[in-house]
């Protein structure tokens, strides 16, 4: 997969200044034909052997375009804060909006490669996370996002080559690394896992790119050349009309049991019995997020539900139980304009807690297959690819220790109706109640069915629904404590039970 890159590429110096100017000129119009669209971001993913020109490419890179629209991050050794987060929140976090340009350097490819080099992690666990890279990047280019890699290339005879002229070099003998000595012990090995993950992880929608790196002036001008006909490529297709998308359509629900009818929407609790209840669930739920089996895991919480189906009393019963500086609360509205400008899961990735921490979504990122879904506000390929997405998402934040308990508060019409007009009643109630909620009444079966099909399509294992019989407030906010209670309480049990398959 390396032989090409092995073999001397060069362009004289008098021919890589000749051409510079026209590609530099070519560059810098896409870049800011790029911004002015706004409709996709580029991410760069740089990789490859140490000494290879990296670091003096992207530095070109920035001269020859317009810096401030360009994000370099570089992710190296994982902080504090990171680490008590899924793997994933670091890069997330980091993606660039569109219009705008993210070179990654020490990405999702540096950190799986330096784990298998070094024996950190065994082949399956390599495995593991190329799939991983396969899924987030076919989700960010299904978002939209162009995406260029590239794997900067020496052969070992260069390495060694290089390594000897700096270190004889005493003004430049400085720019050899701790990394560079380490990677010049290990280069068969990094090679090895390196030409598994470009073989397994190089698809149509993001290739890989092998740049031979002993010539600069050639480097340069390839990584250049490759960058500007992919903007060019992509910033055209705006110009073509796009296909329409088939896809096969879901099943219809008419005349079927859904696990909503199955509901006993009679449930109650009377005020003595609730208030007894409450206190005790409340009282355990508190003692739960304080017990030190806490520090291992993360709470999350989503809250769905109809309108007026009672989401915002229960997350205040719930609050009500632990000190402020426990959690938080993440409303879910419809997105800003900064939110807008990244894929989809970008603004729930960011509020992913750290590790003993507890947040709580007061609708989320199941908008996509709900409001979305049904408004319109999305193609229905976009919704029927967002139940993959979530099922991985969540897989990705449980793996991580991440506790995700959902419920869907689930009231019937007439209630819904009785609860509309007390809110217009009372003057204190008046702002809970908009021209949106009556209007959505009216596609009451859209969003049932749209409910089934969230439900049957992502209660998992790891992150199984709770329905809610929510005609009674009471009974409903009960239900919620004790759930999250026993979801905590099993994962403890989970964690512990592996403990002690570890040491024996």
């Amino acid at each position: 997969m390396f032989e090409s890159a092995e073999i001397g590429h060069v362009i004289d110096k008098d021919t890589f200044e000749a051409e510079v100017p026209a590609l530099r000129e070519a560059l810098l119009e896409a870049q800011f034909e790029l911004q002015q669209q706004g409709r996709f971001p580029v991410i760069v993913l740089i990789n490859g052997i140490e000494g290879a020109g990296k670091g003096e490419t992207v530095k070109l890179l920035n001269e020859w375009m317009d810096p401030r629209l360009i994000e370099v991050r570089t992710f190296d050794q994982q902080t504090d804060e990171e680490l008590a987060r899924p793997p994933a929140w670091r890069y997330w976090r980091m993606l660039p909006a569109k219009g705008r340009m993210g070179i990654f350097f020490g990405n999702w490819y540096s950190q799986m490669l330096q784990g298998r080099v070094h024996g950190e992690i065994k082949d399956p666990r390599l495995d593991q996370a190329i799939a991983g890279a396969e899924r987030l990047e076919k989700m960010l280019c299904d978002e939209g996002a162009l995406i260029f890699k590239f794997w900067f290339h020496l052969s070992k005879k260069q390495m060694k080559a290089r390594l000897k002229g700096l270190k004889d070099d005493p003004l430049h003998s400085w720019r050899i690394s701790p990394l560079d000595w380490q990677q010049s012990q290990t280069y068969d090995k990094f090679v090895k896992y390196g030409e598994r993950v470009l073989r397994r992880t190089s698809r149509d929608y993001a290739p890989w790119h092998v740049i031979e790196g002993m010539d600069s002036c050639y480097r340069s001008l390839t990584v250049g050349r490759i960058l500007l006909d992919g903007l060019r490529q992509a910033l055209d297709r705006s110009k073509i009309k796009p296909q329409k998308v088939n896809v096969a359509p879901l099943p219809a629900l008419d005349g079927q049991i859904t696990l909503l009818d199955s509901l006993d929407m009679t449930r109650r609790l009377d005020k003595a019995d609730y208030e007894e209840q409450l206190i005790t669930e409340q009282a355990r739920f508190a003692g739960l997020l304080r017990d030190k089996r806490m520090r291992q895991h993360a709470l999350v919480a989503v809250f769905e539900g109809n309108d007026a189906a009672g989401k915002g009393g229960a997350i205040r019963r719930v609050a009500a139980a632990l000190d402020p500086r426990q959690y938080s609360i993440v409303p879910i509205a419809a997105p800003t304009e900064e939110e807008r400008a990244h894929p989809y899961m970008w603004r729930f990735w960011r509020h992913i807690p750290a590790r003993g921490k507890f947040t709580m979504f007061d609708r989320s990122w199941y908008g996509r297959v709900l409001v979305e879904r049904v408004e319109g506000f999305c193609s229905q390929a976009d919704w029927l690819r967002a139940y993959g997405e979530i099922n991985d998402f969540e897989e990705q934040i449980a793996d991580a220790g991440v506790v995700v308990v959902k419920f869907w508060l689930a009231i019937d019409k007439e209630t819904q109706l009785e609860r509309f007009q007390e809110r217009e009643e009372i003057p204190f109630k008046r702002f809970k109640i908009t021209e949106d909620d009556w209007r959505n009444r009216d596609k009451w079966d859209a969003y049932r069915a749209a409910v089934c099909d969230m439900v049957d399509r992502t209660s998992t294992e790891i992150s199984p629904w709770t329905l809610v019989e929510a005609n009674d407030k009471r009974w409903a906010r009960v239900k919620v404590l004790r759930t999250l209670n026993q979801a905590l309480e099993a994962a403890f049990e989970r964690t512990a039970k592996q403990a002690r398959k570890k040491k024996r």
